[in-house]
């Protein structure tokens, strides 16, 4: 009876496998329709195939099935074309569990390129996101966005062109984002309100600013923690800031390769971040008021070493232009220097603890730090008062390996 029962579940298995379909999809007149009814149709173990070619489409696509893959023949092969959308918030919209995207590119979104919402697993490798005009303010707000998800992993992919974020992962937990190309986005590569991260083997270049780690009040999940950057190539990041007036990112000081801000037990190590004409490293409080009391606006428990900083400061925006004005000579790593701020009328302080050792510099020979004494969250520049002094080397236990689970 034992060897029945294995046959016949065996025979299950087999049968589901052998029901998976391939949805075939040709370029061409009728590609968008019959995208669509894929789309709509599949089942859960399908692949929908595209093939060579430019798929014009004038309305958004959106997947809710779970398990189904949307491969094509390569990002410069197999492109999604939204030049002429009409319909649609997003290029491609996922709610559902267990998808993976390979193998095609999605151009020129009215709106987000590819949205990832409400998912347990999401995984895009070789993806192209692109708004292929440059940098421009009309361009769609985030090229991969997976937002309140679990399992993340984006991979060998590319984003050009954002007017918030390239890469963007938000309120979300068991994030890998590895072996990927941002480049003129105004944030790179952006981890918010998350928890649990590995970012590295990335090259964030010409965006705005390269990497940035934030956590921001008001949303359903804050307190992003457990964040590790490294062994990631962030230089050059000096492209003008381009994101829509009113938009959190359109504070990033244009040539900034790493900012965290508001975020606790994030690691920044083994990393070649140079080039930057404001700063390679801030690390700030969130300088905004905010009425949600269960908001910590501090930067805390922040770790940077072992990297290898090149040139910076050489073209200083925003608010620090008017402190290398002043002559305060621009660091590797700048940190605000706040452990104190106000939530529900009363001010509370915090130990905040930065690290900031083995650094390896090609102006200093050794990483140089500042910071600029403002004790309190949000304070004005003009309270700054700079202090090179670095910061007590403390252990911070560094957050364990991401692993993504199926």
């Amino acid at each position: 009876m034992r060897h029945v029962a294995a046959a016949a579940i065996a025979a299950l298995v087999f049968t589901g496998a052998a029901e998976a379909k391939t949805w075939r999809i040709r370029a061409g007149a009728n590609a968008e329709q019959q995208l669509q009814t894929a789309l709509i149709e599949a089942h859960p173990g399908d692949t929908v195939q595209l093939g060579r070619g430019r798929f014009e489409l004038s309305g958004g696509l959106s997947l809710d099935v779970d398990r189904v893959t949307i491969r094509g023949d390569g990002h410069e092969r197999s492109i999604l074309s939204f030049n002429n959308q009409r319909r649609g918030a997003e290029g491609l919209l996922i709610t559902s569990d267990g998808v993976t995207l390979r193998g095609f590119a999605v151009e020129n979104a009215r709106g987000d390129a590819i949205k990832a919402r409400d998912c347990n697993g999401i995984h895009i490798r070789e993806v192209r996101v692109e708004w292929t005009g440059g940098p421009s303010a009309d361009n769609g707000a985030y090229g991969l966005y997976p937002v309140n998800c679990d399992n993340v992993l984006i991979e060998r992919s590319i984003a050009r062109g954002a007017s918030d974020a390239g890469i963007y992962v938000g309120q979300s937990r068991n994030i890998i984002v590895r072996d990927n190309l941002a480049e003129l986005n105004v944030a790179g590569i952006e981890i918010e309100n998350s928890f649990n991260a590995d970012v590295f083997d990335n090259v964030a270049t010409r965006n705005t600013g390269g990497i940035l780690v934030f956590d921001l009040p008001g949303l359903p999940q804050q307190g992003g923690h457990d964040i590790r950057v490294y062994d990631n190539e962030i230089n050059g990041n000096n492209t003008p800031n381009f994101a829509p007036a009113g938009n959190i990112v359109a504070g990033v000081p244009t040539g900034t390769g790493v900012l965290i801000m508001a975020n606790r037990n994030v690691h920044v190590f083994d990393n070649e971040i140079g080039d930057n004409g404001t700063v390679n490293v801030l690390i700030s409080a969130y300088r905004q008021s905010f009425q949600d009391e269960n908001y910590n606006p501090l930067a805390r428990d922040i770790v940077i070493r072992d990297n290898r900083f090149g040139n910076a400061g050489f073209a200083p925006a925003g608010d620090l232009a008017a402190l290398s004005q002043l002559g305060v000579a621009m660091p590797d790593v700048l940190w605000d220097g706040a452990n104190i701020y106000s939530s529900g009328g009363m001010a509370r302080t915090e130990q905040v603890r930065i690290v900031v050792n083995d650094n390896r510099s090609t102006r200093t020979r050794i990483g140089s730090f500042l910071s600029l004494g403002m004790s309190s969250a949000g304070s004005p520049l003009t309270e700054a008062q700079p202090d090179p002094t670095p910061p007590p080397v403390v252990d911070i236990p560094e957050p364990e390996r991401v692993r993504i689970r199926n």
